[in-house]
């Protein structure tokens, strides 16, 4: 694929956002399947402001799951392999180009500990980050949705099409992504725009109906047919559909042998008004990671598997974005039939 210059334009703009200085060491984490062209751009676009980008690459692991793993956010690339943690931690920024990304690595803390701060750049198509990747501002919005999070007690998700969600707030982990990691200790992805909790154990309870045109993003393919999940103390109970999405889901959570892949691992709600629903629609699913999809403004995402804050640890993952939907917390409005209630976050 061609560098383009205007490509080179969009990673500068996410590493500003990062506050990138000149002569600024910046370490960039790779593995062998790791998109050619973003450490490419990576390496250009911190060269030209100033930095100083050195490149760790590692080996991708052999695949050793029973089924593939797509899009989980938690790469285990590192292996806790001493000289790369050496090589990663301490003042600076990573920027975290591996294919599914270190947001829920095994490692992560202990780097963000030794104060390092990560830019965990999406593995998308670059033509996906150029579209995002513009003057808009969502630190605020986004830190405003963390704090209803954080002081809300409770959670309750509606739609038309018969979801009715209740999901307790009280013990769980929040924390929002606004696509720029500007300090010590501070992880971030790009795309951005997203509002979320881990909840505690025992915290989620009700129906959850993925309706025709949401989106399965570990397939990244849009439903065709409703899926009714019923979910009991945290976990799905039972996968209610006589059709092939249905199937397919019970197929792919069965194969993991895992009863924690039925579980929550997090929810929460898009913001970014740039992100586009429809957008999987236009690349192949080798071009994009769907990202863009957890994100666009309004959307519900409800996600299954790993949740340290419930201390279950499953390989298997869903990420969920459903359409319409109404989010309240402790019974104010922040997305109203899936349109986001501005007003809520200033």
């Amino acid at each position: 694929m061609q560098v383009q210059d205007r490509w080179i334009h969009t990673f500068e703009k996410i590493f500003q956002k990062c506050k990138v200085q000149p002569n600024e060491v910046v370490r960039i984490l790779c593995e062998t399947d790791s998109r050619p062209i973003n450490v490419m751009l990576s390496e250009l676009a911190l060269a030209r402001m100033g930095a100083v980008p050195v490149q760790i690459k590692v080996p991708s692991l052999a695949v050793e799951t029973p089924v593939p793993v797509r899009s989980t956010g938690a790469s285990h690339v590192i292996q806790n392999m001493r000289p790369v943690m050496d090589a990663l931690s301490g003042d600076g920024l990573i920027v975290d180009l591996t294919v599914e990304g270190l947001l829920h690595a095994p490692e992560l803390p202990a780097l963000l500990g030794s104060g390092a701060r990560v830019m965990m750049i999406s593995n998308e198509h670059p033509e996906i980050l150029e579209r995002l990747t513009q003057d808009l501002d969502l630190e605020r919005p986004v830190k405003n949705g963390v704090r209803l999070l954080a002081k809300g007690k409770s959670m309750q998700v509606r739609s038309k099409a018969g979801t009715n969600l209740r999901i307790n707030l009280e013990g769980a982990q929040v924390g929002g992504v606004w696509g720029g990691a500007d300090r010590p200790g501070l992880v971030q992805h790009w795309p951005g725009g997203i509002c979320l909790a881990f909840p505690a154990a025992g915290s989620v309870n009700g129906t959850l109906v993925l309706n025709t045109g949401d989106v399965n993003l570990t397939f990244k393919r849009y439903l065709e047919q409703p899926i009714t999940l019923h979910i009991e103390n945290d976990y799905i109970s039972h996968i209610e559909g006589d059709n092939l999405d249905a199937e397919l889901m019970r197929s792919y959570m069965k194969a993991w042998n895992d009863r924690d892949a039925y579980a929550v691992s997090h929810v929460g709600w898009g913001m970014n008004p740039l992100a586009r629903w429809d957008a999987l629609q236009m690349f192949d699913k080798t071009e994009t990671n769907g990202t863009e999809l957890r994100a666009f403004a309004g959307n519900f995402l409800y996600s299954t598997g790993a949740n340290d804050v419930a201390g279950r640890h499953s390989l298997g993952h869903f990420d969920l974005p459903l359409r319409a939907c109404t989010v309240e917390i402790d019974g104010q409005a922040v997305v109203e039939a899936g349109e986001v209630i501005w007003e809520a976050f200033k």
